[in-house]
């Protein structure tokens, strides 16, 4: 039968629920995130520091095993500063996985002159933020809070005195100080991979925008002999931030230390700018050339 001579009709059967659509695209993005052998090293070299510090857990919790490594002294001490530090590596470990996982999500899309095509589907351009949004999370949960609170459960366990009552606020800072900066590097590199094409001039796009601020508000808080310059800081401020959510001790120059409503203030106007720049960048065009 000729092409012609067919009856066309609209289709009629189920369709997706709106609020599972975005899933829809978070699977993809997972598969297309964690099918490159180079997103598996990261992951796997990015949980070395955890399984380092499992180790002294154990010599920490073993009585018999301390003795014989360090004696009768402290440097194998549990406490929210153990923890601290854990979580400063595992998101500088989270800062370069996001960086070659969200060029791959948002990039290739762009590249391809792919976003057309995907916007004419029945998803809205928040729907495809959100997909790629919940792909990147879920990515970087795997090597911070994920692993971090799985070793506070077994030092919780393992202890030889009760430890887990006293300690709640440690895991609770775990999860919420983790999440605020996956939530805020996420959108950062949403933003960058959504502005640059190359997926690789992205990689490298990434890194400035987080090193090239904190490198002027150095510069700036040299000159001025002011604190405010490291406001610009993101890493800085979220170390303040870990600190206070840990209830870690605060160490170091008193006049680098900044209020609360500093460190919120910073961590909402990044990510407003970022969401500015997605809402920008992220829209069905047609290129046409005359």
């Amino acid at each position: 039968m000729s092409v012609f001579q067919h009856e066309y009709r609209p289709y009629e059967g189920p369709t997706t629920p709106l609020w599972k659509r975005p899933v829809v695209l978070a699977r993809y993005g997972l598969a297309e995130a964690w099918g490159s052998k180079i997103t598996i090293g990261l992951a796997v070299l990015a949980l070395l520091p955890c399984l380092v510090e499992l180790v002294l857990m154990y010599l920490a919790d073993n009585p018999l095993a301390k003795m014989l490594v360090v004696g009768n002294s402290k440097v194998l001490e549990i406490n929210e500063r153990f923890f601290f530090n854990l979580l400063e590596v595992q998101s500088w470990f989270a800062l370069v996985l996001a960086a070659w996982i969200a060029p791959r999500l948002v990039s290739f899309d762009l590249g391809d002159n792919a976003m057309p095509i995907l916007l004419s589907h029945p998803i809205s351009r928040f729907g495809y933020v959100l997909g790629k949004f919940i792909a990147l999370v879920l990515s970087l949960s795997y090597v911070t809070w994920i692993p971090l609170l799985l070793l506070f459960v077994y030092q919780c366990y393992a202890s030889p005195v009760p430890w887990a009552v006293g300690h709640l606020g440690v895991a609770f800072g775990l999860f919420t100080g983790a999440l605020v900066w996956i939530v805020v590097l996420s959108l950062v590199c949403l933003a960058v991979s959504s502005w640059v094409k190359w997926r690789v001039v992205a990689t490298g796009a990434i890194f400035a925008v987080v090193f090239v601020p904190a490198g002027v508000g150095g510069m700036v808080s040299a000159i001025l002999r002011t604190r405010w310059g490291f406001l610009l800081n993101v890493p800085v401020v979220m170390s303040e931030l870990w600190m206070r959510l840990l209830g870690v001790p605060p160490f170091g120059n008193p006049m680098f230390w900044f209020p609360n409503i500093a460190i919120v203030s910073v961590l909402v106007v990044t990510s407003l700018l970022c969401v500015a720049v997605l809402n920008a960048r992220i829209r069905a065009r047609e290129v046409v050339r005359g």
